[in-house]
């Protein structure tokens, strides 16, 4: 069936990293598309005023096909004024001041119905400057908002930067939101179609085009189950990115597959845990997490354990050239799984990804995310999930702003396996309690 609504892209981003350069760009680039954009304060951007002709009340005709909206009221108001002009565009671009926080535009269309029958939220779009970001992450919280509403991030004037701090700030927009596709520019200059008709608030769309969309990411990058023939597990480790790594062993039945995958919500805690720091040679023992510190000569750990075990790594086994052995004789695990990792950082703002097999009660769950939302939608400001139903033949796809949620029955199961995922992006969130209460909800 096809969605006839206007697709609608916020555009947000702090103080001086590079809206008004994007935003012009977008408005005088021969890109064929007819956009009309919504200044939500008046005279932020300056846009040349020969840029504008046939100016009409709020409604000004660009040369390029495109129409500019100065905002001089409520949004809504605004929204239904450019309506009437239908025929003039094709999309909708709603600019953010430099200290907004995007989440009331996003509510607006969970909240008016007549506006959710015309209008569809399309996607959040967050401009960062990679050089000045460091200097108000952490005193200014518009910042960490307006990245964890993302959809897609331009970290940009990258110019600006070495590229290790490039990598290191995306390191950290990853920490903060895991889900959202991430851009390398200098000057906003980027496709257009990066930003516009991504389907951000799409989420059958997203995992269409990207099934590892709601891909959950845990602290560590790497898992290996090993086999047991009585001798301690030796990991030798060469100089790597980092000056220590953090690993963590578990006692397992049997070194498979399964016993990893059974393994990931008791090794996310603990791994997160403040780890023990164990001197190279030394010994860890299953079941804490220990930080071991790599020199330029390299380093060893054993672990010590009885039976079969898994690794835990925070790193690829590549980065440090992992060898693992059982006395003098090689090991090779049996099992491997690879991860997306969050990239651990201490600041307010995450994202957490939750996964489970089987089914959901929908009672429960309805229960759950209520109160949930009611008690700490606050600090929650996206939520989204693609989640099984007992009864139901349909994906249930699930999105949340703040404390307002929706959701839709989207594309059948048919022969896949039934599993539900779902992403919490906010402020403090606890992860073990976001853990317990989802899997509560199992049928």
């Amino acid at each position: 069936m096809t969605d006839d609504r206007v697709p609608v892209t916020v555009l947000t981003g702090f103080l001086g990293s590079g809206k008004t350069t994007l935003l012009n760009r977008i408005l005088t680039e021969e890109h064929g598309k007819r956009i009309a954009v919504i200044e939500n304060e008046f005279g932020e951007i300056g846009v040349d005023n020969d840029l504008v002709v046939n100016a009409d009340e709020e409604i000004f005709e660009m040369n390029n096909g495109c129409i500019c909206c100065t905002v001089r009221g409520d949004l809504i108001r605004i929204l239904s004024t450019l309506m009437r002009r239908r025929e003039k565009f094709d999309h909708i671009l709603i600019e953010t001041t430099g200290l907004a926080d995007p989440g009331p535009v996003a509510q607006t269309f969970f909240m008016d119905d007549e506006l959710a029958e015309r209008l569809r939220l399309d996607g959040i779009v967050t401009v960062v400057d990679a050089k000045h970001v460091w200097q108000h992450v952490d005193d200014a919280p518009e910042v960490a908002e307006q990245v964890a509403f993302a959809d897609v991030i331009l970290m940009n004037k990258i110019d600006l930067v070495d590229p290790a701090d490039v990598d290191r700030l995306e390191g950290l927009l990853g920490t903060m939101n895991a889900v959202a596709t991430l851009h390398r520019t200098t000057h906003g200059d980027v496709d257009i179609d990066a930003l516009l008709a991504i389907g951000g608030f799409s989420l059958e769309h997203a995992l269409e085009v990207n099934p590892a969309f709601l891909q959950p990411t845990y602290p560590f990058e790497w898992a290996g189950a090993f086999d047991s023939d009585g001798d301690d597990l030796v990991i030798d480790l060469d100089a790597g990115p980092d000056g220590t790594i953090d690993l963590l062993a578990l006692s397992v039945s049997d070194a498979s597959s399964a016993s990893l995958d059974a393994l990931l919500g008791v090794a996310t805690p603990i791994f997160t845990d403040d780890p023990v720091a164990v001197a190279s040679g030394g010994v860890m023992v299953p079941g804490h997490t220990a930080r071991l510190e790599v020199g330029e000569q390299g380093a060893s750990i054993a672990v010590h354990a009885s039976g079969p075990i898994a690794l835990f790594t925070q790193h690829g086994p590549d980065e440090f050239s992992m060898r693992f052995r059982r006395g003098i004789s090689s090991a090779v695990p049996t099992a491997v799984r690879e991860f997306a990792p969050d990239h651990e950082h201490d600041e307010s703002v995450t994202s957490v990804g939750l996964t489970l097999p089987g089914d959901l009660d929908e009672e429960r769950l309805q229960q759950w995310l209520g109160g949930l939302l009611q008690e700490k939608g606050v600090d929650i400001f996206r939520s989204k999930g693609v989640l099984s139903l007992k009864g139901q033949p349909e994906r249930y796809v699930f999105q949340g702003v703040h404390m307002l949620m929706d959701g839709t029955f989207g594309k059948p199961w048919g022969d896949e396996e039934r599993r539900s995922t779902m992403v919490f992006i906010g402020r403090d969130l606890d992860r073990g309690d976001l853990e317990r209460g989802f899997a509560a909800c199992r049928a």
